[in-house]
């Protein structure tokens, strides 16, 4: 029976990836970007090797299930004297966003100084060219949005949360992906289910209601921490208004493969498919370990994104 409250349901074959169908030696795949490109789905897969350090590799499907994982990495840490310093320990947690006939990917690239959104792109996920480092040091959980707003391209990030501080969701702005400014706080824990840090899980999606934003919460608990999905919905042409937020969490670990692993009670989705019909396929990582797929009807989230008022700290 479906939960109202919790909307998502779990494909009934979840993992649809793990360590197994990784084409060559690795410890894990999880925290994966997704999209539709020429009728097939896409994956961009964090992929941790055996000595501990992240980069990226491409899958494809046709049903959205079942994957064919490329033989070799597509995005790895750069050798380029710029970018070297910040990927050295890796590239990690893809989004991928379309805007036109262009996908942008933001990452985490993370080196010796802590970890920094990096934005690149592709036309064809044949060849991939780096745009820029968006943030200073600690900061990850960056999205794009689909489409500018205002003239500008905006981006959701999360500065700091990092050895065990709080951290808020924050919205900033850019005229040319490059320079970006006028940050502001839009989404804090607060006491409940995500009581420690949130983050932005993947793109915001466009509805007539506002745009959707999926979002992880994090709660500390005597047994360590939870990972948990919220759901809001921002303002379609002043994104930084916060227009409500669920009240509870809509998804959240229960089954083995999300209970256990290498990080202990974790979904993280980090990309999504919006289906012609108004189903929402979230691909997700569980237990940094593997990956899932969940689905519910779109406009069931937006129901439950619009339970609470809420209110940009400018307002």
């Amino acid at each position: 029976m479906t939960r109202s409250y919790l909307p998502l349901i779990r494909y009934e074959k979840n993992p649809i990836l793990t360590a197994d169908d990784i084409p060559y030696s690795c410890s894990t795949v999880f925290n994966a970007g997704a999209c539709r490109f020429k009728d097939r789905y896409v994956l961009l897969l964090r992929v941790e090797g055996l000595n501990g350090r992240s980069h990226l590799t491409l899958a494809f499907s046709d049903d959205g299930y079942q994957f064919r994982v490329e033989e070799k990495p597509w995005i790895t840490p750069s050798e380029d004297a710029y970018y070297e310093p910040f990927e050295r320990y890796g590239v990690e947690d893809p989004r991928i966003t379309q805007v036109g006939d262009v996908y942008y990917i933001v990452y985490t690239a993370y080196g010796p100084y802590g970890p920094r959104i990096a934005l690149g792109r592709t036309t064809d996920f044949k060849r991939f060219e780096r745009i820029g480092l968006a943030t200073e040091v600690d900061n990850k959980d960056g999205v794009l949005f689909p489409e500018r707003i205002g003239g500008d391209y905006v981006m959701l990030d999360r500065p700091g949360g990092m050895g065990g501080q709080g951290g808020s969701i924050w919205i900033t702005y850019s005229p040319d992906l490059i320079h970006w400014g006028r940050a502001r706080a839009i989404l804090s824990p607060e006491a409940g289910w995500g009581n420690s840090k949130l983050g932005a899980c993947a793109p915001p999606i466009r509805t007539e209601r506002g745009w959707l934003l999926l979002y992880h919460g994090v709660r500390v608990t005597a047994g360590g921490r939870l990972y948990r999905i919220g759901a809001a919905l921002l303002d379609l042409e002043n994104p930084q208004h916060l227009l409500g937020y669920a009240p509870h969490f809509i998804f959240g670990p229960e089954k083995i493969y999300e209970r256990t692993g290498d990080v202990p009670n974790v979904v993280f989705p980090c990309g999504h498919v919006l289906e012609p019909d108004g189903t929402l396929r979230i691909y997700y990582g569980a237990a940094d370990t593997c990956i899932g797929v969940a689905e519910a009807p779109l406009e069931e989230i937006v129901d439950l994104a619009v339970g609470a008022a809420g209110a940009t700290l400018d307002s």
